[in-house]
């Protein structure tokens, strides 16, 4: 529609708003020059139309609880594409701030409720030319910003280990949908360990790929510099074959470069690992909440790799503590600035934007703010203050420093092929109350983020494994690479994975609403 041309009292508002200075005569001056510019508005709004593609029209429903009992699936659908390739067969949930054409996708908020995109995105695009078949939208955490899986508005994702436990976030339903058997893999997006956390809580396999290897084109962005999507999986070789469907350039996603080349992700499984070498990070372990099973299960499954073959020693990246507080200056200034004053996608990029998004999500949440999650007002009060009062100082002084933060890794992984370290310091945590307090439910979204963190700014892939069981629940343990060398990564944990003899699955796993054996 025409876009609505500026009234007196609104150019008078713009003009205050800058500190311009105009006068009430100054403003009759320029209202007819801005509208004569706006025209240009409705040209773009014109042409735009044109060449953007219908919604296509695919079946979808919401599951009933009897059939949804982790709380995981946000919507059931039967999407398919080629029916051939590498994916052939293989069911597939989509984490739900990742578009299907035609579904609803509500990224856990009702900020975003309603919303159906018209594009798939093109790792859902990918999946469909392999063969796969989408069988719904996974729940995501609000806003997907939090580490545990209590915030999403359909209600918590419970952990099939344990229901009265957390599956960790934000890929919260992919994770649990993954473990319990009801699809054969799912996506992931990881901002601050949304793959590797869920992953480590629920017992599977969840590997980011190194920033940029796979395009993040269609999926909602927190941050653009920390925003990657990648596998959750049971096993090691399909996180190797599905990130072989996915990764690769895209021309719509300016995260990736140009010259970006694919590996054999499932060849490089059939090389030996024998002889690589293992820097077990020592300031991985041993944090304020580290939960001593967690640190030995880890431990021990670095005696397996030695065990297997590999060499493995204890090495120092005294960067790794400082990595936590760069990700927090840089997610939650970026996340204010993009994530919600932009819209979503920011301005001043060169990728694919969803215009339909930005003006439904930009009104619905102007609307009524308080429907953030109380993490996400968090996020709003600490960055708008600090945008406000320091004007972005701390965000350029944060991103400045990250290459010191590569620059120690990539020295330790000059010396070693791969550095582990527990996936994350705790195992899953009880799910709060409906009614917790506000200090509880934000804990339980941040406390476990340390190790993981530092991965999203720095860029490196890092892949999380079952390390063991203790206590009765899963642990994972992370596998970390150089950049663009997420091979070797898949290497080693499959390595570890033959060498346990495949990891556990939880017993009575709910699959499609009915207890399996």
């Amino acid at each position: 529609m025409p876009v609505q041309p500026p009234d007196p009292s609104a150019i008078t508002k713009v003009a205050e708003s800058y500190g311009l200075g105009l006068t009430d005569t100054d403003v009759a001056s320029f209202a007819p020059l801005v509208h004569g510019v706006l025209q240009s508005w409705d040209v773009v709004e014109r042409l735009h139309a044109e060449v953007e593609p219908a919604v296509p029209q695919r079946a979808w429903t919401r599951p009933e609880a009897a059939d949804n009992p982790l709380g995981a699936w946000y919507v059931t659908c039967e999407v398919t594409g080629s029916g051939e390739g590498p994916l052939a067969g293989r069911t597939v949930a989509v984490k739900d701030n990742t578009a299907v054409a035609g579904v609803p996708m509500m990224n856990g908020s009702p900020i975003v409720e309603g919303f159906v995109p018209r594009r798939d995105a093109t790792i859902v695009s990918r999946m469909l030319d392999a063969g796969a078949t989408i069988t719904g939208k996974a729940v995501c955490e609000n806003l997907s910003a939090s580490g545990g899986s209590h915030t999403s508005h359909t209600g918590p994702v419970r952990n099939p280990w344990d229901l009265a436990r957390s599956s960790g976030g934000s890929s919260s339903g992919s994770a649990a949908l993954v473990a319990c058997g009801a699809v054969d893999f799912a996506t992931g997006g990881d901002q601050a360990g949304s793959i590797r956390m869920p992953a480590s809580f629920s017992g599977i396999v969840g590997h980011k790929p190194t920033y940029g290897l796979v395009p993040y084109t269609g999926a909602l962005s927190i941050e653009r510099t920390i925003d990657h999507v990648g596998p959750m999986t049971r096993t090691v070789a399909d996180a190797a074959l599905v990130l072989g469907v996915i990764a690769g350039f895209d021309g719509h996603d300016p995260r990736q470069p140009a010259n970006l080349v694919v590996d054999d992700y499932v060849g490089a499984l059939a090389r030996s690992a024998e002889g690589l070498r293992v820097g077990v990070v020592s300031e991985g372990f041993g944090h304020p909440n580290s939960e001593p099973a967690v640190d030995d299960t880890v431990r021990a499954a670095v005696e397996t790799l030695r065990e297997s073959g590999l060499t493995a020693e204890d090495v120092s990246i005294p960067w790794h503590v400082h990595g936590r507080m760069l990700w927090d200056v840089i997610t939650i200034e970026g996340a204010t600035a993009q994530m919600v004053d932009a819209n979503g996608y920011g301005l001043n990029w060169q990728g694919l934007y969803d215009p339909e998004f930005m003006e439904f999500y930009g009104n619905k949440w102007r609307e009524d703010g308080s429907q953030f999650s109380e993490t996400i007002k968090l996020i709003l009060l600490s960055g708008r203050y600090s945008l406000d009062r320091y004007r972005g100082k701390h965000y350029a002084m944060a991103r400045n420093l990250t290459s010191h933060l590569q620059a120690a890794y990539d020295e330790a992984l000059s010396r070693f092929d791969v550095l582990v370290m527990p996936t994350t310091p705790i195992q899953a945590s009880v799910i709060p109350a409906e009614d917790a307090p506000r200090e509880e439910v934000i804990i339980r979204a941040i406390e476990m983020v340390n190790n993981t963190t530092p991965m999203n700014i720095s860029g490196h892939p890092a892949c999380s494994v079952p390390a063991g069981m203790a206590n009765g629940l899963p642990t994972g343990m992370m596998i970390i690479g150089k950049r663009f060398d997420d091979a070797t990564v898949l290497r080693v944990a499959h390595t570890f994975e033959q060498a346990v003899g495949g990891f556990p699955a939880p017993a009575g796993v709910m699959v499609g609403g009915v207890a399996s054996s």
